[in-house]
């Protein structure tokens, strides 16, 4: 297979939940573990770290992977969805998996995937894996793909784990109370390996304290830090909280030990995207107007959003928006401005809602605007609408934002 036909297969052949939902979501790690054992257990041969929660976790591992090249190391990242390359989810020090690597990785284990009927995600978490530990990274930074506990990533031993937040999202995998969530995200605290919480809620913490303790791993709360935030190339306010986990992450590194200092945090927090190509975090596609995209999707993480939005100078606010299928809008939509102009659409993927079903729902709550049938036609009809002051924001999925950085 060449790396088109690879992919392609990867895509299509096997559920994948990106696409696909519910139907792609495995309840346990049984297939995962066969596949490692398969591959001779490559998550053995490098150290790690370990990121979950419901946000923040892909800004959270870049600047840890950004911290760390900078500092000298061989950094893997391991992240996901992507956002234009499938191979944006596995790079070392910021450079993308080769396409030659994907195809015979694909082309050489498709018949243990077919017989063993694998994941996307499985498979994508093998290959990875298998990148890490050929390519000899002295660390590699490990996102969780969805809760923790039952995650295809969940068979490494880190040297530290990470859980950023707990909110409401995947609720149909993960539980419907925020404790029921926490415990799922609690389940990559691993015996003996420091944890970090990244921030507090009187509703988790009690959670993460239990387990902890009954795993006799040191528990860190960042949000109990002192000190200043440092500054950092991802400008959007939520952010904060991140880079205080990231500080807190530092300090537990180096007394493990590894060589970063000050500088290195300094230098890594400011060249984030430099460093590792993260792309739709509050992201700046223009300036005169100015166009802004964020790949927040959920409750908690549009707050923030809309909150920054709020501060900006315009004169009018032009929202393109389009969400997945399963996205509860009765939860995200009351979050947005009556006074905006919207521009309804759907990304080009098989769970898209529906664009005349966003704008019934979003018309009976206020929010007036027309439908486009892409994103593409949706950002252009904004554009000509807009004068210097204006400002336009495109958001509410990952998806939507990814047909337009």
């Amino acid at each position: 297979m060449n790396y088109q036909e690879a992919t392609t297969w990867l895509f299509k052949q096997l559920p994948m939940y990106q696409r696909q939902g519910k139907a792609a979501y495995k309840a346990d790690l049984s297939n995962t573990e066969l596949l490692a054992m398969y591959l001779g257990n490559p998550e053995n041969n490098f150290k790690s770290i370990h990121v979950a929660g419901t946000n923040g976790k892909g800004s959270t591992s870049h600047m840890l992977a950004s911290i760390l090249q900078e500092a000298g190391y061989n950094v893997g990242l391991y992240t996901s969805p992507h956002l234009k390359d499938f191979r944006e989810r596995i790079k070392i020090n910021g450079t993308m998996i080769p396409k030659r690597n994907v195809s015979a990785f694909v082309t050489k284990n498709q018949d243990f995937f077919e017989a063993n009927q694998l994941s996307f995600f499985e498979m994508t978490v093998g290959l990875a894996f298998d990148y890490f530990s050929k390519s000899k990274v002295d660390i590699a930074i490990i996102e969780v793909g969805l809760g923790g506990r039952l995650d295809s990533t969940n068979i490494i031993t880190p040297e530290l784990s990470i859980i950023t937040n707990i909110g409401f999202d995947h609720t149909q995998f993960l539980g419907n109370t925020l404790p029921e969530i926490a415990k799922e995200k609690a389940g990559i605290i691993k015996v003996g390996v420091p944890v970090i919480v990244g921030e507090y809620n009187t509703e988790t913490i009690s959670v993460f304290e239990e387990i902890a303790t009954d795993l006799n791993a040191v528990l860190y709360k960042a949000f109990e830090t002192k000190g200043a935030v440092m500054q950092s190339d991802l400008k959007g306010d939520y952010q904060k909280s991140n880079i205080r986990t990231v500080q807190t992450a530092i300090k537990v590194l180096q007394k493990k030990n590894y060589s970063v200092g000050i500088q290195h945090l300094a230098k890594g927090l400011l060249n984030v995207v430099k460093n590792t190509g993260l792309l739709g975090r509050w992201q700046i596609l223009q300036e005169q107007p100015k166009i802004i995209c964020d790949t927040a999707h959920n409750k908690e993480g549009l707050q923030f959003t809309l909150r920054q939005l709020e501060k900006l100078n315009y004169r009018v606010l032009h929202i393109v928006l389009g969400f997945v299928s399963d996205k509860d809008l009765e939860q995200v939509l009351p979050l947005f401005p009556k006074q905006a102009r919207y521009y309804f659409c759907q990304p080009e993927i098989e769970r898209a809602m529906d664009v005349s079903v966003l704008k019934e729902h979003a018309e009976k709550l206020g929010l007036k605007g027309y439908v486009y049938d892409s994103v593409q036609k949706a950002l252009e009809a904004a554009k000509k609408e807009i004068f210097n002051h204006d400002v336009i924001y495109v958001g509410g999925s990952t998806f939507v934002v990814a047909e337009v950085v």
